[in-house]
């Protein structure tokens, strides 16, 4: 990805984060769903017991719940324990942000509380003071102040109204706790620990700031070049070759196995390059001189060719109807790779051996202008 991601922000131009480390909006949250192995069990299966309830046969233990809370849950069990008195229940900082008291208390002696946990760690990195901007950069892949406009525009469809029980967890760590997965891939335990939230919470939101993401934002920031001429030139000035608007690449984001159909997202080319099985969805682009996306078709399964998900997407139908590049002249084109087919509106390298001078040279001009494409950031991790 180019290193102007990492300029200052003064316009907050989403295309440009786009461009520099940012991260594929998707619209499914199911790639999250049911396939991490640290998902939480259902909040349907935990059942408030009775605080002190050691006559009944029962023993307790403490799980999260979707809001972050610990609560005594109890099964059947031959072994029994007390549960914790009032006097003895445990402070809680965390989960919810919540005080210190225990956070309900029902009729009948019914308790309950919310584990300590720490912010510590969020906490410094929103203080200015205490993180500097090149670590907030480098933990969130964008500098804070587009972090806070990131935050502003996605209030209304992530912000959480305060209840009886607790106080709603604040948007700006919200949207930290989904950039900080997209961006790193750490476990959901981890995600936990460092943002002093429970796992299952963490899991609620990632997929709720991903789907504001894709409602809010993805129209407006990827979005067909404006001016074809302009584009145009930018990829003229790269390599010589006029009337190119945009780089196609297609990137396979590597995937737990999914429970169904899983061998449609086998991935032959990287589990030859990991030596082991490897599954994955692709993720096709087009992105402007600048790296900059343009479009994205993202989820259809790892197990595709290049040129079977470019078929299936609805770039080639609006290309193949004339919708995207018309019938401007000077012709206007996309540029692929080898593993892209030759049409009318797709130029592509010479594959075949023995080539002549001028195919070779045609070549070397084709790879100048996919440049663009094959160093944007598909993989926010590397930044």
């Amino acid at each position: 990805m180019s290193s102007s991601f990492f300029e200052p922000f003064t316009d907050f131009d989403y295309s440009s984060v786009l461009a520099g480390g940012g991260f594929p909006l998707m619209d499914d949250g199911d790639f999250f769903a049911g396939h991490h192995p640290d998902q939480p069990p259902s909040p349907a299966e935990v059942v408030v017991a009775v605080a002190g309830g050691d006559a009944s046969g029962k023993r307790s233990f403490q799980a999260d719940d979707d809001d972050g809370a610990m609560g005594v849950v109890s099964r059947s069990s031959k072994r029994t324990r007390k549960a914790p008195s009032s006097s003895s229940s445990p402070s809680h900082s965390g989960g919810g942000g919540e005080g210190n008291e225990p956070a309900a208390e029902r009729g009948g002696g019914r308790r309950v509380w919310v584990r300590e946990r720490s912010t510590e760690w969020w906490d410094r990195m929103r203080d200015p003071a205490a993180c500097p901007e090149a670590d907030f950069r480098r933990a969130f892949r964008m500098p804070r102040a587009v972090f806070d406009k990131l935050c502003d525009d996605l209030a209304a469809a992530v912000a959480k109204e305060d209840t009886t029980l607790r106080a709603a967890i604040p948007v700006p760590q919200r949207v930290a706790v989904c950039l900080w997965r997209l961006a790193t891939g750490d476990p959901l335990r981890e995600v936990s620990r460092r943002f002093g939230l429970g796992i299952s919470t963490c899991h609620s939101i990632i997929l709720q700031v991903c789907a504001a993401l894709t409602a809010v934002l993805l129209t407006r920031v990827v979005r067909w070049p404006d001016s074809h001429a302009a584009a145009a030139s930018r990829f003229q000035a790269l390599s010589g070759i006029p009337g190119v608007v945009g780089a196609v690449h297609t990137e396979h984001i590597p995937i737990v196995a999914p429970r169904e159909n899983a061998g449609e997202y086998y991935d032959r080319r990287l589990t030859d390059r990991n030596n082991k099985a490897t599954y994955s969805v692709a993720m096709q682009a087009v992105v402007d001189a600048d790296g900059a996306f343009t479009d994205v078709c993202i989820g259809h399964p790892g197990s595709l060719s290049d040129a079977a998900v470019l078929a299936k997407s609805a770039l080639y139908a609006r290309c193949e109807a004339g919708l995207l590049l018309g019938d401007d002249q000077p012709p206007q084109w996309l540029v692929g790779g080898a593993s892209y087919p030759l049409t009318s509106w797709m130029l592509v390298p010479y594959a075949q051996p023995n080539l002549t001078w001028a195919q070779e040279r045609l070549n070397a001009r084709v790879a100048d202008a996919r440049a663009a494409a094959v160093g944007a950031d598909f993989d926010p991790c590397t930044n």
